[in-house]
């Protein structure tokens, strides 16, 4: 369509909006920070903070954009009429972010006709900014990335995250029992997009979480599969609520074969 500019466009606006919300982020964290409401458990928290970054994200872009579509975390959408569809999580990590851990990023990826085709997780606390191109490669802070390559599942370091419900967290602690004896070691950092980034510069060698939504991946998921992760989900199908898995490719199989085995063990 006429209104799609470049995907280098899509990225440089994304990267520029990322970065000031980050500053807001920043300067907010310098003072006192308390959760100001819950959303599907007393863990899931959100703070007044979450909600402004939304706001400036979604007001800079439809400044620069006023026909395209958005979804954000905390509420935002917009249909659009471009073909263009934003995708924002303006604080991935609130938890981290509320106890002042430095695990926690802006994550806004764009979508041509529903295709992810740029993505920027920008990371203040930590002085990191990861971007991908759909077809150009990942970065973080402009140096191209490379997935790891382990020899096997059994020396592989492993990412997961949590629900917020206890049923949910209860089942995934269960398939994590099975887990751990099967690969080197289990981090788990808070920060979906984060982990995928991680992946995408080799510091995790795979990530795996059910229970993720759109503005969790968007951008994450774009920049790991450009530094040549393996994305997927439970027995070939697409990456999604149901279980996302992004691996470097020597143990994508054997991890999505391990979760496969317990595939509705982590289901509320």
């Amino acid at each position: 369509m006429a209104d799609q500019p470049a995907p280098e466009e899509l990225l440089a606006l994304a990267v520029e909006v990322a970065t000031e919300a980050g500053d807001l982020l920043l300067r907010g964290r310098a003072g006192t920070v308390a959760a100001e409401s819950t959303k599907s458990s007393p863990t899931d928290v959100v703070t007044a903070l979450d909600r402004a970054s939304e706001e400036l994200v979604a007001a800079r872009l439809r400044a620069a954009r006023p026909r395209d579509g958005l979804l954000g975390e905390e509420g935002s959408a917009t249909a659009g009429t471009s073909g263009v569809r934003w995708v924002v999580d303006p604080l991935d990590g609130t938890v981290n972010f509320l106890y002042n851990l430095p695990n926690w990023a802006v994550s806004i990826a764009a979508e041509v006709d529903g295709d992810v085709v740029a993505g920027v997780v920008h990371a203040p606390a930590m002085g990191r900014t990861f971007t991908a191109l759909r077809g150009g490669g990942a970065a973080r802070d402009g140096r191209p990335l490379r997935v790891s390559a382990p020899e096997s599942l059994a020396v592989a370091l492993v990412g997961t995250g949590f629900g917020y419900t206890v049923a949910r967290r209860a089942a995934q602690v269960a398939v994590l029992t099975r887990v751990v004896p099967r690969v080197r070691d289990i981090r788990r950092m808070g920060a979906a997009s984060l982990d995928l980034c991680s992946v995408a510069e080799g510091s995790l060698d795979a990530f795996y979480e059910r229970g993720l939504n759109p503005w969790d991946y968007a951008a994450g998921g774009l920049i790991a599969t450009e530094a040549g992760a393996v994305v997927g989900g439970l027995d070939g199908a697409p990456p999604g609520e149901s279980l996302y898995i992004a691996a470097a490719p020597s143990v994508f199989a054997p991890l999505a074969a391990l979760l496969a085995e317990h595939p509705r063990a982590d289901q509320d």
